[in-house]
């Protein structure tokens, strides 16, 4: 390979290695300089100079420590700009030279090896003193490694407004005083839940996009599954850690399943169970194992429901009466009306459509799902199946009306059309 190939080829290394080592470099800078916002700022730095120095010199041999390294010494001078060493040093606990050496330690060397900082940076960026969209945007940033141009094409929202709430984000965070740590006792129990809710959102989002012309936006679920295994492994001892993990892992099996040649959607019963990904669902029996045998939180019961649906070969082998069950713990000990017409579905397999149909009715007043596509959705199903076919083709029609995703549109549009 000549010397200029050779060169063009640093950038595409140099942001491939950043985007791995990203969430590990950020959380180390922010460990010493106790400010996200400034850590990133850091990391930034250290891309640019691999930018201007390896196609001279060379990539190194671990371009993630030399990277980690970088930022740390960038970070010790800031430090060192700002306030006495003595007083730093006083605060942080520790030696900050040794904690930014030129050669990889033991930990840089280990490509797998996640410390105590990423924990710290995950529930920072999940702090509950940020909304729940800032929550998203700033997580996928830092630990995703994602740029606001790909979270805003992600969101179907503009990069402008992703970019403001990163940096609104970030002050919030500075002018709250949130400290840079894990949290313990009741305060970590919460902000846990807001780690986990915004790993689940993520997912969600990709697997079912709420709007635009894709059923399924694919890499947005890869991002929350490598989060959720991140959690998992740093907080083993943590059930519902791995049951979102877990829960994951079976709905991550089957996105291959989930759409047609041309990208439309193809519903659970529809899917060829062939194309779910057996790796995924080992990975996924295996992770709710690990969460215990109860009593169960709410992501380890939509875990143990979706495994539920992994384990029978056809669907007519699903054994509704079970997730019937499962869903009814889970109203018990997370009442919400989505779970309802969740286990409404499950009811009416099992019990058949009029026992559906009486669930559902009953949420027709909730107004958490006024305006919610899938209540007329499901209501529509129900009524086919007990033969009242116009009120059917009107529910359908108005599914149709109420959702923002043009697949899901066609796909309910699809259904009226194709009654008798």
């Amino acid at each position: 390979m000549s010397v200029t190939a050779a060169t063009d080829t640093v950038p595409s290394t140099v942001e491939t290695v950043f985007r791995i080592e990203a969430a590990r470099i950020i959380a180390a800078v922010a460990r010493i300089v106790r400010d996200v916002g400034i850590a990133e700022e850091l990391a930034q730095d250290a891309l640019v100079a691999a930018l201007e120095q390896w196609p001279e010199s060379g990539v190194p041999d671990n371009p993630g420590a030399w990277l980690m390294a970088t930022a740390r010494h960038r970070a010790v001078d800031l430090v060192r700009r700002r306030e006495t060493y003595a007083r730093k040093l006083a605060e942080v606990g520790r030696d900050l030279e040794t904690a930014a050496p030129c050669e990889p330690g033991p930990q840089d060397a280990d490509p797998d090896a996640i410390d105590d900082d990423v924990l710290r940076l995950v529930f920072t960026a999940c702090h509950p003193v940020l909304g729940p969209d800032a929550r998203i945007a700033l997580t996928l940033r830092l630990l995703g490694g994602l740029t606001t141009d790909e979270i805003a094409r992600a969101f179907l929202v503009p990069e402008a407004t992703v970019a403001q709430r990163i940096v609104r984000a970030k002050r919030t965070l500075g002018r709250a005083g949130v400290p840079f740590e894990v949290p313990y006792g009741e305060d970590r129990a919460a902000r846990l839940d807001s780690v986990l809710e915004v790993i689940y959102l993520i997912f969600n989002e990709g697997y079912s996009a709420t709007a635009g012309d894709d059923w399924l936006r694919p890499a947005l679920c890869e991002d929350a599954l490598r989060l959720a295994r991140v959690l998992a492994g740093l907080m083993p001892k943590e059930p519902e850690a791995h049951g979102l993990a877990a829960l994951l892992e079976f709905q991550a099996s089957r996105l291959r399943a989930r759409t047609g040649p041309d990208g439309e959607p193809v519903l659970l019963a529809d899917q060829n169970r062939a194309r779910w990904n057996r790796l995924l669902i080992h990975r996924g029996i295996e992770a709710l194992q690990r969460a215990g045998h109860g009593p169960y939180g709410p992501y380890t019961l939509q875990a143990a429901i979706a495994a539920c649906h992994a384990q029978a070969v056809r669907y007519e082998d699903t054994d509704w009466a079970a997730i019937a069950a499962l869903y009814g713990q889970l109203a018990r000990l997370a009442p919400s009306p989505v779970v309802e017409l969740n286990r409404a579905v499950a009811v009416s397999m099992s019990e058949g459509p009029a026992a559906g149909l009486a669930l559902v009715d009953a949420l027709s007043a909730e107004p958490a799902l006024r305006g919610y596509h899938l209540l007329p959705s499901v209501r529509g199903d129900l009524l086919a199946r007990l033969g009242r076919i116009a009120e059917a083709r009107a529910e359908f029609e108005r599914a149709a009306s109420l959702t923002r995703n043009e697949r899901e549109r066609e796909l309910l549009r699809a259904k009226a059309a194709a009654l008798p």
